[in-house]
């Protein structure tokens, strides 16, 4: 039905001005652009009420005696030929249900009827600026981009406009296919928000750091509602309102149900769940079809219907995964290998498990520079390597092989020094090597040393820029893999301790100034970094103008909140343009991709429709093909582009 419509409206569409008063009209046939001259007119062949057309010269002459507004549809459609689908909608609408047109005013009430009208103005969009009736008739029948359902796909498919925009933003393929005549069309000022949209929710994502691991990986591969109500961010709100009877020590030793279950009626039942981490997981389950357990707060029901994947097993998990993937619009996500937890490194050695290629490797080093001596010896012993800088670099090139890293991820304390080619002399720092497992590994964990200067409290720092390790055998396994390496600065741990993870905090100012004097100092490798502060980054955003060699990414941890998401991506924007990401997920459960992508993608939208309303003031038009790209760029593309990158 939408084809037909579209068909329609494409033919009362004139090329030419209307003649004998505007009651005659011109339109052309695909793939012509007629100039109506003498010779043609004599060519002519009449077919109706006097009405001539010519194969040949591709014209035709019709009549519209369908008026809206004072004008017929024709002149209306005639002046907006050639805009983005948007700027269709409103006359489209009026025709349908005008009785001289087509006729649809029974129906124009249904809620299905907006999302109809909007179908018809993206392919009348397209069909008008040059996409060929037979180039669509084509993508339907072979099931290409949106018409998975060829001649059945739904309406929703077809529609190109997301307006208004709300506070979350779908992932859908685009209506608009990469080769549509459409992508070299200008974006009027009005049609901006409507395009930004469109291509902010169609864009594929590469999410370029996270903690989740395959389900090949087996119980380390989180997802579920209980995982979902028991993150990090869910207990602390939870602690802030539990009673007083409910200990941090208490709810630990429970089971992860009975936690999810206190967490859930405290933050779902007794409290409207407004706050972002519990909004968050309101989107996911409707995203995942579950509205009527949501809306019934039925938990029970929830785990059923999580219940369905879970008892197939593998099988079940591997096709629940695929679906978080795409139905979150992440073409892949970077996990968080350690090879020093002996629990994951059992899913690498000695045989690799197989994973989906929407998982890729990034090899985490913490443990290393954190001080744990005893675990790095047992982990150099264990593959047979000597307790030496050698045998540590040797130990990162195994690794290196066996995982097929992005990148690298590191961090030292601040007291952190190798002596020269041996390991001995490490002083145990108190750091506890499960803490460096969790988010914000990159932390400052002087104040877990008995001998820390309690001056340096307040002020962390990163790395310590004298250690042989950095030099001698991190950078240079960086140098000679060509591997970057991502840091994320500013975490505090254990602020409160017994809270675990969910009791780790901010630091007010991170220092930056490690990561500039980093960059400089080795111009060969190249670092990804974002800060957990507020406050840095504006810092971070100078220095990224400065360093060719750093990439800043997303909005991490205290800053993943609409409101902080919205004020860095506006800053960035404005300092570094696209030449940055925009965004990563930093997810842990498997689901929360929903939640996170979703959320984000529509801060961003809003963000990008403002930047391009303000470059659409200084006279620039921006195209929807070069609106695109810049999308692209912001959710994978740069990093990717970045990646690609060697200064060896």
């Amino acid at each position: 039905m939408v084809f037909a419509y579209s068909a329609l409206v494409r033919w009362l569409t004139p090329k030419h001005e209307s003649k004998n008063n505007g009651e005659v009209f011109i339109g052309w046939l695909d793939s012509t652009s007629p100039s109506v001259g003498v010779e043609e007119e004599d060519k002519a062949v009449s077919y109706a009420d006097g009405l001539r057309y010519n194969l040949g010269a591709g014209w035709y002459e019709f009549k519209c005696a369908c008026e809206v507004r004072g004008k017929p549809v024709s002149t209306w459609l005639q002046e907006i030929a050639g805009s983005q689908p948007t700027a269709y909608c409103d006359v489209i609408r009026e025709y349908m249900v005008t009785s001289s047109g087509g006729d649809l005013h029974d129906v124009a009430s249904m809620p299905a009827f907006d999302t109809f009208v909007y179908a018809v103005a993206t392919v009348v969009a397209r069909m008008v600026v040059g996409d060929s009736t037979w180039q669509l008739m084509q993508e339907i029948q072979n099931r290409e981009g949106i018409y998975v359902d060829g001649f059945e796909t739904n309406c929703v498919a077809l529609v190109d406009a997301h307006l208004p925009l709300r506070c979350t933003l779908q992932y859908k393929t685009t209506p608009i296919p990469s080769d549509s005549c459409l992508m070299d069309a200008v974006v009027s000022r009005e049609a901006i928000a409507s395009v930004v949209c469109s291509e902010v929710a169609s864009a594929e994502v590469v999410d370029l750091h996270t903690h989740l691991l395959p389900p090949t990986h087996g119980a380390l591969c989180l997802w579920g509602i209980d995982e979902l109500l028991t993150y990090h961010y869910l207990v602390a709100e939870y602690f802030m309102t539990s009673p007083a009877e409910v200990s941090p020590e208490k709810f630990y030793s429970m089971d992860k149900q009975s936690q999810a279950d206190l967490i859930w009626n405290a933050l779902f039942i007794d409290r409207s769940p407004v706050s972002e981490a519990c909004r968050g997981v309101l989107t996911t389950l409707i995203a995942l079809g579950m509205q009527e357990c949501v809306q019934s707060r039925d938990l029970e029901a929830i785990r059923r219907c999580y219940a369905s994947y879970r008892d197939r097993g593998l099988e079940g998990a591997e096709e629940f995964s695929e679906r978080i993937y795409k139905t979150s619009g992440v073409r892949y996500a970077i996990m968080t290998n350690i090879p020093f937890d002996m629990n994951e490194a059992t899913y690498w050695k000695p045989n690799r498990a197989n994973y989906s290629k929407r998982y890729r490797s990034a090899l985490r080093v913490d443990p290393l520079l954190s001080g744990d001596y005893k675990t790095i010896e047992a982990s150099l012993a264990a593959s047979g390597y000597p307790l030496t800088l050698e045998g540590a670099k040797e130990y990162l090139r195994e690794w290196c092989d066996v995982m097929n890293p992005e990148y690298m991820m590191a961090s030292t304390p601040h007291d952190f020094v190798f002596e020269e080619g041996t390991l001995a002399g490490f002083v145990n720092d108190g750091v506890n090597k499960e803490a460096m497992k969790l988010p914000g590994a990159f932390a400052d964990v002087s104040v877990a040393t008995a001998a820390c200067d309690p001056q340096q409290e307040d002020s962390p720092t990163l790395i310590d820029e004298n250690s042989d390790f950095l030099s001698k055998v991190l950078m240079q396994v960086c140098e000679e893999r060509d591997l970057p390496v991502a840091l994320k600065i500013g975490a505090h741990r254990g602020v409160n301790s017994t809270l675990r993870s969910a009791g780790d905090g901010v630091v007010a100012f991170a220092d930056a100034g490690v990561l500039a004097r980093l960059c400089a100092r080795f111009p060969k490798v190249r670092f990804l970094a974002t800060f957990l502060s507020r406050n840095n980054q504006h810092e971070a955003c100078v220095l990224a103008s400065k360093f060719r060699n750093l990439h800043i990414y997303g909005c991490w941890w205290s800053c993943n909140n609409p409101s902080i998401i919205r004020e860095i991506t506006q800053m960035r924007v404005e300092m570094l343009g696209t030449a940055f990401t925009a965004q990563h997920s930093d997810a842990r459960v498997l689901d929360q991709l929903l939640y996170k992508w979703s959320h984000s993608r529509a801060v961003i939208a809003s963000v990008l429709r403002e930047e391009y309303s303000k470059l659409s003031e200084t006279g620039w038009r921006a195209t929807r093909a070069e609106i695109r790209r810049d999308v692209d760029r912001l959710f994978g593309r740069s990093y990717e582009e970045f990646m690609a990158k060697s200064f060896t």
